[in-house]
């Protein structure tokens, strides 16, 4: 991965490799996540796919994509970190598998960089329409939240988790911002979104020398203003421990769901590493304590498993139970939490760890999308790990490093999601 400053910044990655048949270019505007903009973000995100000025309407877009033999383009909203990131995506067949002089590669850049950076405007905003067809359309997905129930009692945890701090903030916004929101507001504060933002450029296509030439020569690319970007880098947070708080919700579903949050409160350059084998060996697999004692052995639960949130440092557990099982499940799973502290698992554990995690890494490259989103974390966060370091990296962690680790864990906040 080839890393170059276009202006102060406006970083493009490039990624040459002859794996894939296609271009896959990716766009990331970074910027802080606030209770004020979240869900202007998020409309954005949906308003800017409308249309553009040189392609007006969604018919001209679907056109233009035909005409780049069948590309496809996608976009969409994340929250990493502190950070909220617009994500747009273009996919189109490499030059080398088409006729010559068809310049595919740089047509689908100028396309996605007209839609980002160039949208259609009436009467100095964004087209009334559109805008009031996108906020009809992120009520329904913010309103849609309650449908999937494990995803929901997610969420819930880490808003009571993270009541004062952006990670609390639900990404899609919230109903009641969106009447707050015109087409001229919206256009105004994109306006200031792409004045401040971090804006990231990933090409992943077979070598070529011409690269950062195609993105500083684009006519968008050039109206850009060098910015000292405002987000956050995703840095390892420090936490102090606090007084368990539970939860309970109440909600027609057919079975509980129980999230148990945890911190863990000291952490080192190694800690990342350190953790995502202690989640794998808890409950990130189908042989991992948590889905053998409590799934398994015990008959409690639907599902239980575990996952590692490594922008904020956090361990949530997740389990699909009867209402009725409550109690007992958290009495077990504080079991397995008490048996990582004291080391009460074997070197064969490790080592399954080691190469269940290892073996994901070694997707990676396989995946275009997926190692792009790979370095872009590594963007994100400040660091310069290639694959073969990251795994060498979660090779050489050792039990004792485990057991450290499991002692510095602390449950933060019990949430139970019930009838």
């Amino acid at each position: 991965m080839n890393k170059q400053e276009i202006k102060q910044g406006i970083t493009m990655h490039s990624i040459e490799t002859d794996k894939f048949k296609t271009n896959l270019i990716a766009v990331f505007l970074t910027t802080p996540l606030t209770r004020q903009n979240v869900t202007k973000e998020a409309l954005l995100s949906l308003v800017l796919h409308r249309g553009s000025k040189k392609f007006r309407t969604q018919q001209e877009i679907n056109i233009e994509l035909e005409e780049l033999y069948g590309a496809t383009f996608d976009y969409g909203i994340e929250k990493l970190g502190n950070n909220h990131v617009l994500k747009f995506y273009i996919e189109s067949i490499e030059d080398r598998f088409l006729p010559k002089e068809e310049k595919n590669l740089e047509k689908s850049f100028e396309m996605i960089s007209d839609i980002i950076f160039n949208p259609y405007v009436e009467k100095n905003g964004f087209k009334e329409e559109y805008v009031e067809t996108e906020k009809e359309k992120l009520k329904q997905i913010i309103l849609s939240k309650i449908d999937n129930k494990g995803t929901y009692a997610m969420s819930r945890c880490i808003e009571e988790m993270y009541p004062e701090d952006p990670y609390g903030l639900y990404k899609y916004g919230y109903v009641e911002d969106l009447d707050k929101i015109g087409a001229k507001e919206l256009y105004e504060f994109y306006q200031e979104l792409l004045r401040k933002c971090k804006i990231d450029i990933f090409i992943s296509t077979s070598k070529r020398e011409d690269l950062k030439q195609l993105v500083m020569e684009n006519e968008n690319i050039k109206s850009l203003n060098p910015r000292d970007p405002e987000y956050k880098v995703n840095q390892i947070e420090e936490k102090t421990k606090k007084e368990v708080q539970e939860k309970e919700e109440h909600m027609e579903v057919s079975q509980g769901k129980l999230i148990i949050g945890m911190d863990i409160l000291k952490c080192e350059e190694n800690t990342r590493f350190v953790s995502l084998l202690y989640n794998a060996i808890l409950g990130g697999t189908a042989t991992s304590k948590l889905f053998q004692n409590v799934r398994e052995k015990e008959s409690l639960a639907y599902s239980a498993g575990s996952s590692y949130l490594k922008t904020k440092n956090n361990i949530f557990i997740l389990c699909g139970i009867d209402i009725e099982n409550k109690e007992k499940t958290i009495k077990i799973v504080k079991k397995q939490l008490e048996d990582m502290k004291q080391g009460n698992f074997t070197e064969e554990e490790i080592q399954n760890a080691k190469q269940g995690i290892i073996e994901t890494i070694q997707t990676i490259p396989y995946e275009q999308d997926t190692e792009i989103t790979y370095y872009f974390g590594q963007e994100l966060s400040n660091t310069n790990l290639n694959l073969a370091q990251y795994a060498n990296n979660i090779q050489q962690i050792d039990k004792k490093q485990i057991v450290d680790l499991a002692n510095k864990i602390e449950i933060n906040t019990i949430y139970f999601l019930t009838k």
